[in-house]
């Protein structure tokens, strides 16, 4: 049977300590509430000593969050084990967290006056942890130690310190690899070797607290795991000092899915997961990466074919846990110039698109075109394409005419054959087009504007030379991103009549080029077939007569 693993959360202590990640107390104690939920077993709210604000927001949690034990954090000094000890008085379950270096490196730059030698100076560290505990005890009988930089620490030293704080009253051992030092099976080896020190090791409780710096904290605190620690320090999304903490979400679903590798089971409520990622990076301003472990966006999302086709029959061909299980939504097949046919006829159903097999090789062709212009096809990007293929395939049936051409299937009066925009800071825009004539003949003409669609519309206007007047122009996007297809609608005056162009884009300059082109195309065709002329007079003519 598994054993029971304690997560400790220092998203609102270390996590915060990020550059530019500082927060307020109200969304400490959001975070902390919903920290909670998620059902972590410790929160390590704040550094007391350090600023009013961090006594509050430890005051406030260890006061109004219920569930988690509350914990502040201390250096081995008399003010500072008072201050945290204070800030957590209004709470019922509660623990005080103290730390001293004991890495020579460290000693040799911070404690200059504690003695001569490096054996004097690791003895007065020893007294120093030893005081503090028994200080901390004081406030609390849930204490504990942290051997800053232990990952650098003279094994024999380090084995000295830890037995000298578990004898003093620590319940809690912590074991940091504060600068990211350690690879895994070092770690591992390092939890062991003061395992071993400990006269009564199941006396007190081993932790693991691994920072990031060469990308190893989540396999290091799994190593730690491994090697006998029963608690693991982490944060929401990985946030804390330089590169960060392990993260909380890779390390619980690693423990879960491979349950098999690991003798512990932590009590997370695992679907509270993405929500809690979420809350954080709002809180912070710190975006998650699409391609993070558990909560980014992509997690759970496919794009190339072959993994759309696994995915579809089977989840489990390419996805070792449920996107429901920690928050996600299950269904994200992205839909991009990877895709297979599987994605895209998959999604299609959805829709409620019912597809004949006869089809199926034209609109996979025309959905890889529009792939090929934007990253991600979007739903809007489908249903658009879908009303498009359905439009063609009406004209096709009735023998209604396109890019507007006359009814008897003229060509149409005008093609735009090159488009050509500059545009810089301090000049209008300067646009080049050239439109090819049902004739044969070819104009050119260059073109300013206040805009650069103004600038188009002006080099269209010289280059189709017939009297028109443009009355409306509206654009809108009909999908998502920054990649976005931009529809316009286009309508033109001739007499008392209008004449509607549409096009759609990636690019809505070209779109508004287009859609221009058709409103003309539409009105030269009017112009020049006189069984048009009586259907024209009664008003509006949209597009292809509907």
């Amino acid at each position: 049977m598994s054993n029971s693993i304690t997560i400790f959360d220092t998203t609102l202590r270390d996590g915060e300590q990020a550059p530019g990640a500082s927060m307020t107390v109200p969304e400490k104690v959001r975070i902390a509430k919903k920290l909670a939920d998620l059902n972590v077993d410790v929160i390590e709210a704040g550094f007391p000593i350090s600023s009013p604000t961090q006594t509050a927001a430890v005051a406030r949690i260890a006061s109004e969050v219920d569930g988690p034990v509350t914990c502040a954090l201390a250096r081995t000094k008399e003010d500072d084990i008072d201050a945290a000890g204070e800030a957590l008085e209004g709470g019922t379950d509660t623990r005080l967290h103290t730390f001293i270096a004991t890495s020579d490196i460290h000693i040799e730059a911070k404690f200059d006056t504690l003695g001569d030698t490096m054996a004097e100076k690791r003895q007065a560290i020893i007294e120093r942890a030893v005081r503090a505990i028994e200080q901390a005890l004081t406030y609390t009988n849930d204490v504990e130690f942290s051997a800053e930089d232990a990952g650098r620490t003279d094994r024999g030293f380090l084995r000295e310190i830890v037995q000298a704080a578990a004898e003093a009253g620590a319940t809690t051992i912590n074991i940091p690899d504060t600068t990211g030092y350690c690879a895994p099976s070092g770690y591992a080896d390092l939890l062991a070797s003061v395992i071993d020190g400990l006269p009564a090791p199941d006396a007190v409780t081993l932790s693991t607290h691994c920072h990031d710096d060469l990308g190893l904290a989540t396999a290091n605190t799994l190593a730690g795991v491994r090697a006998g620690a029963r608690q693991v320090e982490c944060t929401i999304n990985g946030i804390g000092e330089r590169a960060g903490n392990a993260a909380l979400e890779e390390i619980v679903m690693a423990l879960t899915v491979r349950a098999d590798q690991f003798d512990v089971k932590p009590a997370i409520h695992t679907e509270y997961l993405t929500p809690t990622s979420q809350l954080v990076s709002a809180a912070t301003g710190f975006p998650v990466q699409p391609n993070k472990a558990i909560v980014g966006d992509n997690a759970f999302s496919h794009e190339a074919g072959i993994h759309q086709h696994g995915v579809l029959k089977e989840r489990t061909t390419y996805e070792i846990m449920s996107a429901e299980d920690v928050g996600q939504e299950a269904e994200q097949i992205r839909l991009g110039r990877h895709s297979g046919r599987h994605g895209l006829f998959n999604r299609l159903e959805a829709l409620g698109y019912e597809v004949p097999a006869s089809h199926h090789g034209e609109i996979y062709q025309r959905f890889l075109d529009l792939a090929d212009r934007k990253k991600e096809v979007f739903e809007e990007d489908l249903e658009q394409m879908m009303e498009d293929f359905g439009a063609e395939a009406v004209k096709a049936s009735t023998g209604l005419p396109d890019d507007g051409a006359g009814p008897n299937g003229d060509a149409p009066a005008y093609r735009l054959d090159h488009l050509s925009v500059q545009i810089t800071t301090d000049e209008d825009p300067q646009v080049s087009v050239r439109i090819q004539r049902d004739d044969g003949s070819v104009r050119e003409e260059n073109a300013t504007g206040e805009g650069p669609v103004e600038a188009v519309y002006r080099a269209i206007d010289h280059a189709v030379d017939q009297p028109h007047t443009l009355v409306d122009f509206a654009l809108q996007a009909i999908s998502e991103g920054a990649d976005a297809q931009g529809e316009v609608e286009v309508h033109v005056r001739y007499g008392e009549n209008e004449f509607v162009g549409h096009a759609r884009d990636t690019d809505v300059v070209r779109a508004s080029a287009d859609a221009y082109v058709d409103a003309l195309n539409r009105l030269a065709a009017a112009r020049a077939n006189a069984e048009s002329v009586e259907f024209v007079q009664n008003g509006i003519m949209h597009a292809y007569g509907e």
